[in-house]
């Protein structure tokens, strides 16, 4: 899902760069000002499981693998204001130090993974409660269904192939490791609710 740079038009990627820095900064300035510091630790911990298991891939068809994004899971975890800013600084050090999404899509990526793919990933929880794995399932499978829609109309814009194709290929992959998305972030919450329930996020975010 990570766009690599070269393959957004510079009016694409410059709008959506220019329009990822405030969204950052809002949610950190939200961050800081609704952060239980008892939390803390979830920030490091969380972040690092993510970033590890976005670097493991699984098949999904011939040619073509998937992994997991994690924002739903950070959401459930931190809360979804941190779960944007921990998803953003994980996706800077991919894009810099590891080449994983383009350096001037890094806007494109911020704003479909960490903005859309968490707050979507949230919203079924929200509404039905940590407690329903139904709601869990789903807000996995919507985080990456969201990124992969909102991917796949700057392609579009960008004109980098016919819309199509384009979007029955990235719809159709994205809807299978969705499930898989599913599946880990209900196997993961249920495996983090067991050690300490305390771990699993029940706030408000408004």
């Amino acid at each position: 899902m990570h766009i690599p740079d070269g393959f957004l038009s510079t009016p694409v990627w410059a709008s959506l760069d220019a329009a990822a820095i405030p969204a950052v900064g809002y949610f950190v300035r939200r961050t800081q000002a609704g952060f239980d510091e008892a939390r803390a630790p979830m920030l490091g911990v969380m972040g690092a499981f993510v970033f590890a298991a976005q670097m493991i891939n699984f098949p999904v068809g011939v040619g073509t693998s998937g992994h997991l994004v994690g924002g739903a899971l950070l959401a459930l975890t931190l809360g979804p204001y941190a779960a944007t800013v921990v998803m953003t600084a994980i996706l800077v050090v991919q894009a810099f130090v590891f080449q994983d999404g383009g350096v001037t899509a890094l806007g494109a990526n911020v704003l479909n993974m960490a903005v859309a793919g968490v707050w979507l990933g949230y919203l079924p929880v929200k509404i039905a409660g940590s407690r329903s794995r139904v709601a869990v399932f789903l807000g996995g499978w919507l985080s990456v269904m969201a990124g992969a829609l909102l991917a796949t109309l700057e392609l579009s814009l960008s004109r980098v192939a016919p819309n199509g194709p384009l979007f029955a290929l990235m719809l159709g992959i994205h809807a299978v490791t969705g499930l898989a998305e599913g599946a880990i972030t209900v196997a993961a919450l249920g495996a983090i609710s067991r050690l300490s329930p305390k771990f699993v996020f029940h706030g408000e975010a408004g």
